[in-house]
């Protein structure tokens, strides 16, 4: 490491990127399993999938944030992960074909500037809605979980509020580590077997065939971009950063493309996680916050490494622990969201439109609500702006 991310690296950036990998890989490790069984694979090709996809975010999210200072932080595709495991009768070795197609795919419309010069048409209003929408459907999470352990919930909401007044820096360290006292004094902690052993990948070699290029491919493809990369280029934005958006989702097709035979089906820009290192908990001084992906981006790999292990551990921790911490350290971000998408009055039934849209869920065609929130919003927008020039 450098001297100057030495300087920049701090306890709050630290645990930032901590509870987004904490945050990450409980919401979706559950996901990942249903996926390599929908697939036949073996115990040894299931541990090779977390290597893959731990190192690969890990590495993208380390590599990017370093090169443009800034916080990048990448994960694997969740409804990706979903749309595996619905698969029926396909072969491992088909569908690793098919996640080299995806893969491409995501390089080419990266690197191409096809996907930039898309985004670069979606007014800041619905951009910002989009992320509010996709942040604050994850903070409603938080609430619903007070119904099954209000203990922890209203024990962590009363340390989040605290450090807002007292620590504003470490409000979000100062929660989790909340969370962990009451869930160990009353007993809530489940530790389990714990498999200390690495995770080694096993290569697959890839088979193309027409079926799993039409139903995994495809899809695979078109759910990463509208429903992963659409709302984490919304979510660097509104956070004010110009991260290059072509090479940097170029980069996690060229990642998912040399990891495909391992089991990493398809990397892309977070949204959810990313936003809690872009927010003012990772840091007060934006130039600042990337450490919290860098930081992030180490704890992945260690998730590769030692999946098994992390699994374990992470297992014991209840689950409405992990959305409470994660629902408290995303609300600045959807006030700041909220703020952005409802100042512009030409643009507020737009935004109010694509929030709604995304905060409700719904999927059609496959495709999650993230992408049709964009719609609805451009579709508003097209029409108010006929109706004020008309």
């Amino acid at each position: 490491m450098s001297r100057s991310l030495l300087t920049d690296l701090s306890v709050s950036a630290t645990v930032a990127g901590l509870v987004a990998v904490l945050v990450g890989f409980t919401s979706s490790i559950a996901l990942i399993f249903a996926a390599t069984q929908a697939l036949g694979a073996t115990p040894s090709q299931t541990a090779s999938w977390i290597w893959a996809l731990g190192l690969g975010t890990g590495l993208t999210s380390l590599g990017l944030s370093l090169w443009y200072r800034k916080p990048v932080l990448t994960a694997w595709s969740t409804p990706g992960a979903a749309l595996i495991a619905a698969t029926q009768g396909v072969p491992m070795a088909e569908a690793v074909g098919a996640f080299i197609v995806c893969a491409v795919l995501i390089a080419a419309v990266g690197y191409s500037g096809l996907f930039e010069r898309a985004m670069d048409h979606i007014p800041v209003a619905i951009a910002s809605a989009l992320l509010a929408g996709v942040l604050a459907r994850f903070a409603l999470e938080a609430v619903v979980a007070s119904r099954t352990q209000p203990l922890i919930v209203f024990g962590m909401t009363a340390a989040f509020l605290a450090g807002r007044r007292w620590w504003p820096r470490y409000a979000v360290p100062v929660v989790l580590l909340a969370g962990i006292v009451i869930a160990s004094v009353s007993g809530q902690l489940r530790p389990g077997p714990v498999d200390w052993g690495w995770a080694h990948p096993e290569w697959t070699t890839p088979e193309f065939s027409v079926r799993a290029l039409v139903g995994i491919a495809l899809p695979l493809f078109l759910v990463t971009m509208a429903s992963q990369n659409l709302p984490g280029v919304a979510a660097q934005r509104t956070a004010g950063y110009d991260i290059p958006v072509s090479p940097t989702v170029g980069a996690t097709g060229l990642a998912s493309l040399l990891l495909a035979p391992f089991g990493g089906y398809a990397l892309n820009l977070a949204a959810i996680t990313a936003a809690i290192c872009l927010g003012r908990e990772a840091h007060e001084d934006p130039a600042r916050r990337y450490t919290a992906s860098v930081a992030a981006g180490v704890f992945y790999i260690a998730v590769g490494l030692a999946g098994g292990a992390v699994a374990g551990l992470l297992a014991a921790l209840p689950k409405e622990l992990v959305i409470a911490v994660a629902g408290l350290a995303l609300l600045s971000t959807i006030g700041s969201g909220l703020a952005s998408a409802l100042r512009d009055e030409h643009h507020r039934d737009a935004a109010l439109l694509t929030f709604l849209v995304t905060l409700s869920g719904v999927s059609f065609l496959g495709i999650g609500s993230a992408f049709w929130g964009v719609v609805a919003g451009a579709v508003a927008s097209l029409a108010t702006a006929r109706r004020r020039h008309g």
